[in-house]
């Protein structure tokens, strides 16, 4: 029955996923990890990234990873293995997820098998090696979450509907799709339709990322994150950032004496920084304080493996050359 509330808690040892219209019974092990910190910091950790600031996509990485669980409990109930790798593959996020990665060299799949490694003997105790989570996450083991042949997985798929969702791109439930999707291979299958409408949503996804919207906020955070980082003695260092909460994140830059200012101004007025045309003939001549408010911001990857249709991936042209479009660079400025 549905609950009156969907809680992220596993209370009366249920999950019901409000995107899906999925109820989960979980498992005892699906309940410890629900009250494990590793899973629970997900849920201070915006699945959007910096972009949480700026758009209406505001949900967590633990709403999202309930999400993968609740997709799997659909598709492969009986995988105990799949489903504990749902609640676990997102926990070595750096706060605001994606924003922040490949700072200092970090990557949050190094970061969440490390954790995992740490959750070992929880994870033993219900019949579940650590190694095993860690090879689902990087495609070693076949499993319902992972896809040999370079297609959508159900992780970019409750991506792809929860973000279109949130931002209203969608054309209609969510969960009226799941009768018309099944999984071949760790790939999401389906008929024509709703290959393209999959499609679509992954492309609006792409250039959403592309948007001033989402590039002015990660480009800043990621400046902001940078400036506090470096120097002899940092304000802050990569061992207290792979711990921090968005939350706690927002509040050092506030504290650091080197982004206190620059954080306080961009929480009140985001739209004191500018994201300039790429090439930008005036700009490049000014020197002096404007030029060394100057951020450059690249995007080097983008999120558009397709689902098959009939066992067949579905490739587009628009995804396509989205995908040829990379390397982006996008300049801004503080005025």
């Amino acid at each position: 029955m549905r609950p009156d509330s969907a809680d992220t808690l596993g209370l009366d040892g249920r999950w019901f996923d409000p995107l899906w219209r999925i109820t989960v019974e979980l498992s005892p092990l699906e309940q410890a990890l629900l009250d494990s910190w590793p899973v629970r910091r997900l849920g201070a950790i915006s699945h959007a990234g910096a972009a949480s600031l700026t758009t209406t996509q505001t949900y967590s990485r633990l709403e999202h990873s309930l999400g993968v669980l609740a997709l799997v409990a659909h598709f492969a109930p009986d995988d105990q293995l799949a489903r504990a790798s749902a609640l676990l593959h997102d926990v070595g996020h750096l706060p605001f997820s994606h924003t922040l990665e490949g700072i200092d060299g970090l990557d949050h799949h190094e970061l969440g098998h490390s954790r995992v490694r740490a959750m070992g003997e929880l994870l033993a105790q219900h019949g579940i090696d650590a190694d095993d989570v860690n090879a689902v996450d990087d495609g070693r083991l076949v499993s319902p979450l992972t896809s040999g042949r370079g297609g959508m997985k159900l992780d970019h798929l409750d991506s792809f509907l929860r973000s279109g969702q949130a931002h209203g791109r969608t054309r209609g439930l969510p969960s009226d799709l799941l009768e018309r999707l099944r999984l071949r291979d760790g790939t999401v299958d389906t008929d024509p339709r709703t290959g393209a409408e999959l499609v679509r949503l992954a492309v609006a996804e792409a250039r959403a990322q592309r948007s001033p919207a989402d590039v002015l906020p990660v480009a800043v955070l990621r400046h902001l994150v940078t400036t506090a980082l470096s120097g002899e003695e940092p304000d802050l260092t990569v061992a207290e950032l792979v711990e921090m909460t968005d939350d706690e994140l927002l509040a050092a830059l506030r504290r650091c004496p080197s982004t206190a200012e620059e954080a306080e101004a961009f929480r009140h007025h985001p739209l004191s920084w500018r994201l300039l045309a790429e090439h930008d003939e005036h700009d490049e001549t000014e020197d002096g304080p404007s030029r060394a408010a100057r951020v450059e911001h690249r995007i080097t990857r983008t999120y558009l493996d397709p689902p098959s249709v009939d066992g067949e991936l579905l490739h587009t042209r628009e995804a396509e050359d989205l995908r040829r479009g990379l390397p982006l660079v996008f300049v801004l400025r503080r005025q």
